[in-house]
């Protein structure tokens, strides 16, 4: 039964097993809803000493609660192991598979997130990413209320096609085939991964773009100088696969000077591993890595450079179809993208026109000959960064975004309201 208290407010409760600080989607979707009217709870990770610095920047900021979990139990994070061991010995598939083992299997700390979860009286749940989905499904059932999920990414298609993966990829199908009938509300962070969920679930989800406010745009504007560029990129974690090393490669090859700044967290020692890399090709001195910043900075962090990369690879059909917000952090800071050819990133590239360059992650030597034209044409890679301010102001940007975000909870809200009651 809902709180009959004096604030009759709708209200939203939005569960994510990440930390408040690397879902910036999470937080940007709970700001909307608060300025709508909403009531409204943010259930959270809080895993890491690295991220709560950048945690606490999010509270403090905040006009909505947060409620923060921690590591998983020893309980919870055995149990999970054996049920993980159980799939595998038996070979479960999708559709033979208990929904209680899958849930069990995939995530140790989805147990404590339903326990949040259900602490919180809401009339939505939405949830972000798999290990959420079945903590707001319960939350949803125990208060009567709407069932929501957001898609950032194509979750059946992340995993690496190499052994022992396609134990974790029925994982995720099994338990998004059994939540996603019960969705009032749905959302995918691009196009093609909206697409995916339609072939293979049949529902197919509202695309709303990853990008950002406009409040947060740069309106910096360094003259560039002829013969040099500097590319940034960033993530929260440096990680592999992600096209860095073949565009280490191209600065060996320019004629111009370029220089490369990579953010993020390294702590698996990919980010090394480039260094290491781009020392072999005598331009170690031009390849620096820079340490995890403010998610409120990154615009502004972006404006400092000529370019930005989002060279995603095709290592997964979800690289394949994502559209990163790497690539409207940019556009908003007003700078360029050098773009791999990935299936979503071309679509993407044909309405960016000068603010994008597509190239392919196998020939260095092109990307090489896209960056000489950027260094040492200063006037063309001025009208490139024009033409992504301008984009960004007048189509990509959340003010745009959320209006379809805000139209899907209010119709899932009045749905969910006007269903008929049960005997």
């Amino acid at each position: 039964m809902k709180d009959q208290g004096a604030d009759r407010r709708r209200s939203v409760c939005i569960v994510s097993p990440g930390h408040l600080a690397s879902n910036p989607r999470a937080i940007k979707e709970a700001d909307a809803l608060h300025d709508a009217g909403y009531r409204v709870t943010v259930v959270a990770g809080d895993l890491s000493s690295s991220f709560r610095p950048f945690d606490e920047e999010v509270v403090a900021r905040a006009p909505w609660t947060a409620v923060r979990i921690g590591p998983s139990a020893l309980s919870s994070r055995l149990a999970s192991r054996t049920a993980l061991a159980i799939v595998q010995a038996c070979r479960l598939a999708p559709r033979r598979m208990p929904l209680w083992l899958a849930v069990a299997a995939h995530s140790p700390q989805t147990a404590a997130l339903a326990r949040a979860a259900c602490a919180v009286s809401a009339d939505l749940y939405i949830a972000h990413y798999v290990a959420a989905f079945p903590a707001a499904a319960a939350a949803a059932r125990r208060h009567g209320a709407a069932l929501g999920y957001d898609a950032e990414d194509f979750h059946a298609g992340e995993r690496i096609d190499r052994a022992g993966e396609s134990c974790r990829t029925d994982l995720v199908r099994a338990i998004e085939a059994a939540f996603l009938p019960r969705c009032s509300h749905l959302t995918a962070a691009a196009p093609m991964i909206a697409d995916a969920y339609a072939e293979l679930y049949g529902q197919k989800p509202l695309s709303v773009l990853n990008v950002f406010p406009l409040g947060e745009a740069c309106n910096r504007h360094v003259p560039a100088k002829s013969g040099e560029l500097s590319a940034y990129w960033f993530s929260q974690t440096i990680g592999p696969d992600r096209g860095l090393q073949s565009f280490i490669q191209a600065m060996a090859c320019t004629q111009a000077r370029v220089t490369l700044h990579i953010r993020g967290n390294d702590m698996w020692g990919h980010g090394k591993a480039l260094l290491s890399l781009a020392q072999s090709l005598q331009i170690g001195d031009r390849v620096k890595l820079l340490p995890m910043a403010s998610p409120f900075a990154m615009v502004e962090l972006a404006g400092e450079y000529d370019i930005g990369l989002s060279l995603e690879t095709d290592v997964s059909e979800n690289r394949r179809r994502c559209l990163t917000n790497k690539i409207f952090t940019y556009l908003l800071a007003g700078r360029p993208v050098l773009m791999s050819d990935t299936p979503a990133q071309q679509a993407l590239a044909g309405e960016l026109g000068e603010a994008a360059a597509l190239v392919s992650l196998a020939d260095p030597a092109t990307i090489a000959g896209q960056l000489d034209r950027w260094a040492l044409t200063p006037e063309g890679l001025q009208a490139a960064g024009r033409t992504a301010c301008r984009l960004a102001r007048g189509r990509f940007n959340w003010e745009i975004e959320k209006g379809a975000f805000l139209a899907s909870v209010a119709q899932a809200l009045n749905d969910h309201e006007n269903q008929p009651c049960l005997p």
